[in-house]
């Protein structure tokens, strides 16, 4: 294992601490109001008059104000956190499953808004709006070149391009989002027969999936993918769930890789599919001693399936607690690394100008009564945030016989499995982290960019493609992946290994332009480890 395999995992990581921003603290019930009349409010409140007023230079005092929650916040826990409005509309819609708006993806192309997909059932693939189709005007506002850059408020030359076009994508969606029911007249360029078409579109309810995928792998074994446990995910996973059974599914591989959480209770309502009646979920307990436990009810639909988890280090809250409830009542196999470690519930506070607290209230124990909350420190939050680089220094994520247990927190399940709390769910079955190539991390930028430009350039023949058909003969003869290659400024040849994953994510990326996140899995799980060690699990069984 050469010291750059084992480093490799790194950049896989990175996404952790954006993905447990958005889910590992979302284990909330009710809002409540923050503060109270009390003699800490007038003192903060006599405070920031003090500075407004009589502080020497102008300050901005909001801002001040949300550093003094932030670090606040900060000393009791890694979990509890300050969302300031402009970001709690984002975190809240993703979570709800729903936003209003019309209902397209796009990416910044060469100056111009390009659409990249239209959401199924939204306002703009009913009135006729195309994947492709280049948004030139919405209402008033030029949403090209120049005027562009003008209405994000940002000069390119004088900022970084990430947050040039960060800046650029907000004030996109912030003029194409709206009250339901509102009016905004798009203009765009349709390349593909050279015109250009008008059309007024009425904002309307637009759904976001967090179930990205499911599809059969063989005749009996199904596959979903979560991402999020939002508000609509159980519906979605039922969806998907009796349409696989009705497919002839009697194993099911439930993907939480890089899940970063979210409700409880709809995580709950998920793994009451798979366990019988009257089998405890999950139990909380607060500050005060009080328990509240979930049960599982007579309603599960797979009760009598088999069912594989895989997760992985960015598998947090309520992936773990899907992965726990599972693991404690023997039922399926978990399969991958050792998850994040979050046994943290959080409550939202309104704070009433928009803002909002997420403060742990309670912590989770999985059925045997372990808690797999890793350790913090209240004072030293070093320790907890480079974790995952502990991990791969120490070579968890390839060998499992680095992971470390503690002997205390050892519990047993019913049918006698060796189980241990003390920091995230440690797999039945562990599978090393792929040691992705290095053209891989580097290209995939440039990738996207060419993905993007070969599709537009030939939409008609890509759009007529068939996902089955797609997975299998696409790209044959490499055409298309020495296309990309060419134009590639490289000053070393590519070398097999480097062009066999560079064809894969090739075809995984232009299959989710065409048929979203599903084609990407099915073009991806003929290589993918963890969907392979499934595979012989499974074949075994029988």
């Amino acid at each position: 294992m050469t010291k750059r395999n084992i480093y490799l995992p790194l950049f896989i990581g990175i996404a952790t601490a954006i993905g447990v921003f958005i889910g590992s603290h979302l284990n909330f019930s009710n809002n409540k109001v923050l503060f109270s009349s009390n003699s800490n409010e007038a003192k903060l409140k006599k405070l920031m008059n003090y500075i407004q007023y009589d502080y020497v230079d102008e300050v901005d005092t909001d801002s001040l104000l949300d550093n003094v929650i932030t670090d606040m916040l900060v000393k009791l826990d890694p979990h509890s956190v300050y969302i300031p409005k402009e970001e709690l509309e984002r975190v809240t819609e993703n979570m709800q499953g729903s936003f209003v708006g019309i209902g397209v993806s796009f990416l910044m192309h060469k100056d111009s808004i390009a659409i990249t997909g239209v959401i199924e059932g939204g306002p703009s693939e009913k009135i006729g709006i195309k994947a492709g189709d280049r948004i030139i005007l919405a209402n008033n506002d030029t949403l090209t070149g120049n005027n562009m850059l003008k209405l994000a408020g940002v000069l390119r030359d004088e900022e970084g391009s990430y947050i040039a076009n960060r800046k650029i994508s907000d004030a996109i969606l912030k003029t194409l989002k709206g009250e339901p029911g509102t009016l905004v007249d798009v203009t765009v360029y349709r390349r593909s027969t050279n015109e250009v078409l008008k059309f007024p579109i009425s904002r309307g309810e637009v759904a976001i999936k967090s179930v990205s995928a499911s599809n059969m792998i063989t005749p009996t074994l199904g596959y979903i993918k979560i991402e999020r446990f939002a508000r609509t995910t159980y519906n979605e996973f039922k969806t998907d769930l009796d349409a696989l059974i009705a497919k002839g599914m009697t194993s099911l591989v439930l993907d939480l890789r890089g899940n970063p959480g979210g409700f409880m209770d709809v995580a709950n309502a998920i793994i009451d599919e798979f366990l019988e009646d009257g089998k405890l979920i999950v139990f909380t307990k607060n500050k005060n001693g009080d328990v509240d436990q979930s049960f599982a009810t007579a309603k599960g639909d797979f009760e009598d399936g088999n069912v594989y988890v895989l997760i992985d280090q960015n598998s947090a809250s309520a992936s773990e607690i899907v992965a726990g409830a599972l693991q404690d009542n023997d039922k399926g196999t978990i399969v991958g690394r050792r998850s994040f470690g979050k046994g943290l519930v959080q409550q939202e506070m309104d704070l009433g100008d928009g803002s909002a607290v997420r403060l742990t209230t309670s912590r989770y124990y999985t059925p045997t009564g372990r808690s797999i909350q890793k350790p913090y420190s209240h004072t030293n939050s070093t320790d907890y945030e480079n974790d995952y680089l502990e991990r791969i220094h120490n070579g968890e994520l390839i060998s499992k016989d680095s992971i470390k247990v503690d002997s205390v927190l050892k519990y047993v399940t019913p049918k006698g499995k060796i189980v241990y709390g003390g920091g995230g769910i440690i797999p039945d079955v562990f599978v090393a982290v792929d040691t992705l190539n290095t053209y891989s991390n580097r290209l995939f930028g440039n990738l996207n960019e060419f993905v993007f430009e070969y599709v537009d350039n030939h939409r008609i023949e890509m759009e007529a493609w068939k996902l089955d058909d797609f997975v299998k003969n696409f790209d044959k003869n490499n055409a298309i992946l020495n296309q990309y290659i060419a134009q590639l400024d490289l000053n070393e040849p590519i070398s097999p290994e480097s062009k066999k994953n560079l064809k894969l994510y090739l075809n995984a990326l232009i299959a989710r332009t065409l048929f979203d996140d599903v084609g990407y899995f099915m073009v991806t799980q003929s290589t993918d480890s963890m969907i392979l060690k499934v595979l012989e699990l499974d074949k075994n069984k029988n």
